[in-house]
């Protein structure tokens, strides 16, 4: 942060013209560097700009100077949000809380962006009933997490022989999953290897 939020002002005393006068300024916080921040204040220099007022109101068209003091004259700052119009478009608010609220959304919706992994389960063609299970439970868990399933079968030696029951473990291993996920590739042979691809479904929020 370069500087705390203030608004301060200087008075200058001109000796010739025997008056006071003052410049006002008003300070935000801002981060160096970062192409996301909004012009604001001095930054702004356009001869005409369209003005939206703090509550919204349409101010209309007006010098940035005369924007800009208005915006003084409420403690608020002027911000450009929209440069390629014509006029470019400014609105009076109060930045250092605007973007304080944009930071918090944009911090809350990564929050909610999941990363999916590609989790493995490996089964055989003579598989028990109870590894079945316990595979097939962590498979789910792992789709009840969000993440895909790759279910992958190896046959080894005379066990290529034995294909179609491979399959067929396969296709209960997804029948098994069917409630929490959907075959996304269906089982394709590449080699000694048998794979599927198992994706989680997604739950609707009901209100």
């Amino acid at each position: 942060m370069l500087c705390a939020e203030l608004v301060f002002r200087v008075f200058l005393f001109d000796k010739y013209y025997k008056h006071t006068y003052f410049i006002q300024r008003r300070c935000i916080p801002i981060a160096a560097n970062n192409s996301k921040d909004t012009l604001v204040n001095e930054a702004i220099d356009f001869p005409e700009v369209r003005v939206i007022g703090a509550d919204g109101e349409q101010l209309g068209l007006m010098s940035s100077d005369k924007a800009l003091q208005m915006a003084y004259d409420k403690g608020l700052d002027l911000c450009l949000m929209s440069a390629q119009a014509n006029p470019p478009v400014c609105k009076i608010m109060d930045f250092g809380k605007y973007r304080f609220d944009r930071e918090k959304r944009e911090k809350e919706a990564k929050k909610k962006q999941q990363t999916v992994e590609l989790k493995e389960i490996q089964l055989s063609p003579r598989i028990d009933t109870h590894d079945f299970e316990t595979k097939a439970k962590q498979a789910k868990k792992f789709l009840e997490s969000g993440n895909k399933v790759r279910v992958v079968m190896r046959f080894r030696g005379r066990e290529m022989s034995h294909m179609t029951i491979g399959r067929e473990v396969i296709d209960k291993f997804a029948d098994y999953c069917k409630e929490v996920g959907t075959v996304d590739k269906k089982p394709s042979i590449d080699g000694r290897i048998m794979s599927m691809v198992v994706s989680p479904i997604v739950q609707k929020n009901s209100k």
